[in-house]
């Protein structure tokens, strides 16, 4: 499989979503700025659906590691008997963008990094609506960064997006309100459900999430129960599909450092990071994608 080359594509005939499109309907061309497992996820879930997607990433050999994850991400899908409607290519070049209706920033959570990004995104693409796929980091922040903050939009989709039912449309105070309503149809469109809230720290999930997951670490640290029975107390008694440990590997324990530090700046010490995350990610342990967390993978 090639990018731009999709088993079982289709030509692409759904409508464009722009303000006042067509209920439910992705737009027929989307960009996404940064191909990672995030970023090449969100690529999956819109050329799934019928998307012409274009990925941009910062080099060569990103490109190349972007295509081959969303390639065997799609080969995946198809051998499962799903249909690929759409296609998707990666670039390094972001003026592919400038026929997309909606581009997605999918880059790491710093905010430098992502107003960067906002900026490139909006010279490329200056009609474009821009959604930030942030988990924690201030939509109206970001905004600042764009000449035309309405055009700015929180999708927070989940890990990993092509099988996750929920993406998060965070609202700034700025925020055209017709973008919101077709940022919920987008989800619609994607076959996922949107929760809409307004720009807070954390958001809802995030908030939610990383509370959990570092009262877990902090009855690791003090010895109440192993990892394995406490992800077990919410997965069979709270029925929960993992338990918050086990997401932390799934996530990233840097990532979750991150969003945790944050939130305690935003929201106080009760988001303080516990001691084991801080020493696992200086020792490199971060999850699943260096094969050691908070267990062995």
């Amino acid at each position: 499989m090639t990018s731009g080359s999709i088993p079982n594509a289709v030509p692409n005939a759904v409508p464009n979503a722009v303000p006042n499109a067509v209920p439910n309907a992705v737009p027929k061309a989307v960009g996404v700025y940064g191909g990672g497992r995030m970023g090449g996820g969100i690529a999956h879930a819109f050329a799934i659906v019928g998307a012409a997607v274009t990925v941009v990433e910062s080099d060569d050999a990103s490109a190349t590691a972007a295509r081959e994850r969303i390639d065997a991400s799609l080969a995946k899908a198809v051998a499962k008997g799903v249909r690929v409607a759409g296609t998707f290519d990666v670039v390094t070049d972001a003026t592919a963008l400038v026929g997309c209706s909606l581009v997605v920033e999918a880059v790491p959570e710093l905010v430098d990094l992502k107003r960067d990004v906002l900026r490139r995104i909006t010279a490329a693409a200056p009609d474009a609506a821009i959604a930030s796929n942030t988990s924690s980091l201030s939509i109206d922040a970001l905004a600042d960064a764009l000449p035309d903050p309405s055009r700015l939009v929180g999708l927070h989709f989940f890990n990993p997006v092509p099988v996750s039912d929920l993406v998060e449309v965070v609202v700034g105070r700025r925020t055209a309100p017709g973008l919101v309503e077709v940022a919920q149809g987008w989800v619609a469109g994607l076959g996922k459900t949107a929760i809409t809230v307004q720009d807070s720290p954390g958001f809802a999930s995030s908030r939610l999430g990383v509370a959990i997951a570092l009262e877990a670490m902090r009855m690791l640290e003090e010895g109440v129960a192993d990892a394995a029975d406490i992800d077990m107390a919410m997965t069979l008694g709270y029925r929960h599909p993992v338990g918050p440990l086990r997401t932390t590997d799934i996530v990233g324990l840097d990532v979750r450092l991150n969003i945790a530090e944050h939130l305690e700046r935003e929201l106080g010490p009760r988001f303080a990071p516990p001691r084991v995350l801080r020493d696992k990610v200086a020792a490199g342990e971060l999850g699943r994608k260096t094969g050691q967390g908070f267990y062995t993978w």
